[in-house]
């Protein structure tokens, strides 16, 4: 005759199905309702720098997730380099590889986010010269300056190559259009050159200032400066 009674171990058995069942549904129930804690930006370091020729840089990304922490990413990482006169490893070692005018783009990429560190790569430069010195200029006709670097990389210094020059008329009525200058090859010398010209209005006897200006090492500045006269 049936009692209704359960053994323990039965009962022990139905208690934990049930106990299995409810976790299911309530896993079920708050699926998506917690999330990791995701990234959200990142930041490259260092974020920008000056590296000579031949010089190695270890760069690092760090993550700012969900919650506001923040910490180093170390895994899902990609690298790149916007050009390729430097160099970046898997690893985030960049190698500059030649001098540069303009600067370099450091790309640390995860999970959709990236975040960017500049190079400019800079010769060892601790000096410079100019020829000629000083210029008398025709309208029309191409005159030759030869900025020279010390000790070098580069030994011949250009705009195009991370080179900044400045052109000023001591009269300042006169147009700074009407003397230009653009990177050339002197035929006499064959060198890297800024080959400038002068145009019709540049004024007779107005002296103006050809001047070269380089970055060094220790984040500073050389120059040089040639003086021209150009003919009407």
């Amino acid at each position: 005759m049936a009692t209704g009674r359960m053994f323990p171990g039965k009962k022990l058995a139905i208690i934990s199905a049930f106990a299995v069942l409810l976790v299911a549904a309530f896993g079920a129930g708050c699926n998506g309702f917690f999330t990791g804690n995701t990234l959200t930006s990142i930041a490259v370091q260092p974020s920008t720098i000056n590296m000579q020729v031949n010089a190695q840089q270890q760069f690092t990304a760090f993550g700012t997730y969900q919650d506001g922490s923040r910490s180093q990413i170390t895994s899902g990482l990609v690298w790149s380099s916007s050009d390729p006169s430097v160099s970046i490893t898997s690893g985030g070692v960049a190698t500059a590889l030649t001098v540069t005018s303009a600067a370099v783009t450091i790309t640390g990429s995860a999970e959709g986010y990236s975040g960017t560190g500049t190079v400019n790569v800079v010769g060892d430069v601790t000096s410079m010269t100019v020829s000629p010195t000083s210029q008398s200029m025709t309208d029309g006709n191409i005159y030759y300056f030869i900025f020279t670097g010390s000790p070098g990389p580069p030994t011949d210094i250009t705009t195009s190559d991370g080179g900044t020059l400045t052109i000023t008329p001591s009269d300042t009525s006169v147009s700074t259009s009407l003397l230009t200058c653009t990177v050339g090859t002197d035929p006499t010398t064959n060198n890297p050159a800024e080959a400038c010209t002068a145009t019709t209005g540049a004024s007779a006897g107005n002296p103006w200032t050809i001047e070269m200006s380089y970055p060094t090492p220790s984040g500073g500045t050389v120059t040089a400066t040639s003086t021209a006269n150009a003919s009407n």
